[in-house]
């Protein structure tokens, strides 16, 4: 779940350096192109951050809680 948690960092990383290149950059193809990975690479964080959503969900599943010791004195 940790290579998940840092996969995501770095497509957020990605993302913003995309988003700067994206605004800083003259050419309107460049612009386009950086304006399409950004895209592209905010669906990928999406996936990511779904995937570990149902990976903590799906953490507990099938356990079933103990109930605590019974009083001796019942």
């Amino acid at each position: 779940m940790n290579d998940m948690r840092a996969h995501l960092e770095k497509l957020r990383v990605h993302i913003a350096e995309c988003e700067l290149i994206r605004d800083l950059t003259t050419d309107r193809a460049k612009r386009d192109l950086f304006a399409r990975l950004v895209e592209q690479l905010k669906l990928s964080a999406i996936q990511v951050e779904r995937g570990l959503d149902s990976a903590a969900s799906d953490a507990f599943l099938g356990r079933q809680t103990q109930e605590p010791f019974p009083n001796e004195e019942e």
